[in-house]
């Protein structure tokens, strides 16, 4: 099998940078291997996609790079903060959703006066203006998501992590949210590494789809995503591409189960 991987940008270039990584879980007869050799580059303001089959490592790659867990063998390195979204809004329910907001803040030290007002600006931003003093329950699954958006730019990331964070709403909340993010990023040029298992929401968002193989995890294709912004999901250029991402997607679905 051949394995197509980009060639490494210049150093100081670089946002995230992966290279040989592997990630063993547990010890002898029990281990399994995650990823295997992972190789990949992301340059500052990039939007990279990761796309693969479930159990292929996806969330163990996001996890490594966000520092979370540690790599078996390889070298990992990510330059400025980064920040964290799942695909549930893991909101904490005894704080208000102003609170939840400032948390990061809190344990970064921030004064209380200028993180209320920063939670307050941040809520404006994901047109939530007003609503600090609610709590999560009392929000729609589409508004806590936001939430969780404003806390992770609560965070001041320069690379923002996101593992599957639209999958469980519905489709026209998604399709808000994939805006939100959309306009978030074009005015703030951060890095966005984001997984999901859905190729025709990889094709709306990223300026790379990264595809990896089935269990172990290896980087075995990327796609340049040349289609002009702003794109829906409906778009003709953004459904062929998904189709290529998915027929490439099914060869490594077919070569694993051989």
């Amino acid at each position: 099998m051949t394995i197509d991987v980009p060639d490494a940008p210049p150093v100081g270039l670089t946002a995230v940078s992966l290279r040989e990584v592997s990630k063993v879980h547990g010890h002898g007869s029990g281990a399994v291997q995650a990823l295997d050799r992972i190789d990949l580059t992301v340059r500052p303001g990039g939007f990279v996609c990761v796309v693969g089959a479930s159990g292929c490592g996806k969330s163990t790659m996001l996890n490594l790079i966000a520092g979370l867990d540690t790599a078996t063998s390889g070298q990992l390195a990510t330059t400025g903060r980064t920040g964290l979204m799942f695909q549930e809004s893991a909101l904490f329910p005894w704080l208000t959703v102003g609170g939840n907001v400032e948390l990061a803040m809190r344990l970064r030290g921030v004064a209380k006066l200028d993180r209320k007002q920063r939670a307050a600006d941040l809520l404006e931003l994901v047109h939530l203006p007003g609503l600090g003093a609610k709590r999560p329950h009392e929000l729609s699954g589409g508004m806590r998501q936001r939430v969780a958006l404003a806390r992770a730019f609560a965070q001041d990331a320069d690379i923002l992590l996101m593992d599957e964070p639209f999958g469980a709403l519905d489709a026209m909340t998604r399709d808000l949210l994939h805006d939100e993010l959309e306009r978030l990023w074009q005015d703030r040029s951060f890095t966005v590494v984001f997984v999901t298992h859905n190729v025709r929401e990889a094709a709306r968002l990223a300026d790379r789809v990264v595809l990896l193989s089935s269990r172990p995890g290896r980087v075995v294709h990327e796609f340049v995503v040349d289609i002009d912004r702003p794109r829906r999901m409906e778009d003709p250029e953004v459904s062929g591409l998904a189709g290529e991402i998915t027929a490439r997607l099914r060869q490594e679905v077919r070569r694993h189960a051989v």
